[in-house]
């Protein structure tokens, strides 16, 4: 039987490319009585019925999968945050963070709109926000309207993956993918004064073609809650603490209260940034807090 990548999800039909052609596929219903959704970005099996439609008969092993929004097999989250129009938001995007690596996704930050930084001020406390960030591990790549290059330093990054892109609405992630393929022309929007943020317009999951990998533009994340993260785990996500917490005295340390934590000495000591290890105390107890779900 054919094997193909499931492209496009929309209406209920699945677009499965199988490396040459796409083919229109429905799911068996064998799926909807187990409770399996395909999810764009699957490995399948599929059943031609001709030249242009089939059926999916197998989901192969996911690496991992994202519900909202709905795509599986991902290897890198391009997380775009705006500079400015939406103010920077470092809350947000280590929200962002857990919930990547709390999926095994590779993260890469994208600071946006770069060049609406008139202010001397504003410019240092980005800077202070990447040098921070970087120090961590992570990726950050500055992007700039007025230098389509800042954009294309992704090209390197993306090939040979599958990417989402996430981020706050308005923080220009449709501007970004125009950028890296002009031929998509997707629909940007300008930020709503009342409430500052861009309306939202991407309306379904599609891995497109993009400098030799495939990206997914997705609605956005409709849920930022810590749903299936556990409170102990936590610092599991904050990969400084992760690297820290086997030199805690304690095995199971939540770096909040016990004695001899490495991840507070190194705190005290300014090796770990105060920002977040705030985040990572108001994140505690948000988890600790979360009514059961049953």
């Amino acid at each position: 039987m054919p094997q193909g990548k499931i492209m496009k999800a929309l209406s209920g039909f699945y677009y499965v490319s199988d490396g040459e052609k796409l083919i229109q596929c429905r799911s068996r219903g064998v799926f909807r009585k187990h409770k399996i959704t395909p999810l764009v970005g699957d490995n399948v099996e599929y059943q031609a019925e001709n030249e242009k439609e089939g059926y999916i008969l197998e989901i192969f092993e996911r690496k991992n999968e994202l519900i909202r929004p709905p795509i599986a097999n991902i290897d890198l989250a391009i997380l775009v945050f705006s500079a400015v129009e939406p103010e920077f938001s470092p809350a947000l995007l280590d929200r962002f963070l857990v919930l990547i690596e709390a999926h095994d996704i590779t993260p890469i930050i994208c600071i946006s709109k770069i060049d609406l930084l008139n202010d001397e001020e504003e410019k240092k406390h980005i800077d202070q926000y990447v040098e921070n960030y970087r120090k961590i591990g992570y990726d950050v790549f500055l992007i700039s309207s007025k230098k389509p290059e800042t954009v294309h330093a992704l090209f390197p990054v993306l090939k040979n993956k599958i990417s989402v892109v996430a981020g706050q609405s308005g923080v220009g992630k449709s501007s970004l993918l125009n950028c890296l393929k002009p031929d998509l022309k997707l629909k940007t929007s300008h930020i709503s004064p009342h409430l500052g943020r861009g309306k939202h317009t991407t309306r379904h999951v599609e891995l497109i073609e993009i400098a030799g990998g495939l990206v997914a533009d997705t609605p956005g994340f409709s849920s930022l809650e810590f749903i299936n993260i556990e409170a102990t785990e936590l610092s599991q996500y904050f990969p400084e603490m992760r690297e820290l917490s086997p030199n805690c005295k304690f095995r199971g340390c939540t770096h909040i209260k016990e004695p001899k934590c490495a991840v507070k000495m190194a705190l005290e000591g300014g090796k770990i940034p105060d920002f977040r290890y705030e985040h990572y105390l108001h994140f505690f107890e948000e988890i600790k807090d979360r009514k059961p779900r049953y």
